[in-house]
């Protein structure tokens, strides 16, 4: 059982060594049911590991990572999905010669057996329906993914997510690329999910942290630095000189 009230994701001690180099070095983090957490650091501080040894993609050196109460270490990729996790990567990855609305069934029916998988499907379901609305693509459910432009793409990653129904979304650096406009609209979008999942966000605009993030958790070198609001976080020396690149004469 959890000793943190309303903790989903526990991490304790993890730490994850490449050929002498360690890139976590002790981690310690909890994030709590229905939180918007921003995680952010320089280059090399060791965030996209971090997601990778929760998803996964890493097997840690030492620790512990706790998904409600389940130990995540040691297992498959799959097995992590299926309890409930779902993450985007800095690179969009949609089917491009699929429709909008095919991808997020796609991406709904992942946990169907594969005879249903290959039945043509009629209608849209209503856990479609659901994401196609909020990531607000409606009026292209039925263009190919292809078409669709780089903010537009992501949002639709971000779709079949939501289609499987995750309890935590990790998003890698969802707003890389974006216009301004799309910026905003994701920022929005990430809100509004936020109401029904617990979401970790990997970024590195200050901009857009300042204008969304509620809960901030700066990586340096494999460890937290600090944990806090924006304020509080944006304040810290520590932050302005590692991750501003100002000194602290430079901060006063």
């Amino acid at each position: 059982m959890s000793g943190d009230d309303g903790a989903l994701l526990e991490i304790r001690g993890l730490e994850v060594v490449f050929d002498g180099f360690r890139a976590l070095d002790g981690v310690d983090l909890t994030v709590r049911k229905g939180e918007l957490r921003f995680l952010i650091g320089p280059n090399g501080a060791g965030k996209t590991t971090l997601i990778d040894v929760i998803t996964g993609l890493t097997r840690p050196t030492a620790g512990s990572v706790r998904f409600a109460g389940t130990e995540l270490t040691g297992l498959r990729e799959h097995r992590i999905v299926r309890l409930g996790i779902g993450r985007t990567f800095q690179t969009s990855v949609v089917f491009e010669e699929l429709t909008v609305v095919e991808n997020l069934d796609l991406a709904a029916g992942f946990r169907r057996p594969l005879p249903t998988l290959l039945r043509q499907r009629r209608g849209v379901s209503e856990t479609v329906a659901g994401a196609l609305e909020t990531i607000g693509l409606g009026d292209l459910a039925d263009r190919p993914a292809g078409v669709l432009s780089h903010g537009q793409r992501q949002w639709l990653e971000i779709g079949m997510l939501i289609a499987q129904r995750p309890r935590l979304l990790l998003l890698d650096e969802p707003v890389a690329g974006m216009s301004q406009d799309e910026r905003a609209r994701t920022g929005e979008l990430l809100t509004e999910i936020a109401r029904d999942h617990t979401v970790v966000v990997v970024e590195h605009d200050m901009e857009f942290l300042r204008r969304y993030a509620s809960q901030v958790t700066v990586l340096h070198e494999g460890r937290v630095l600090v944990e806090g609001d924006v304020a509080a976080v944006q304040a810290d020396p520590r932050v302005q000189e590692v991750y501003l690149g100002r000194s602290r004469a430079e901060a006063a």
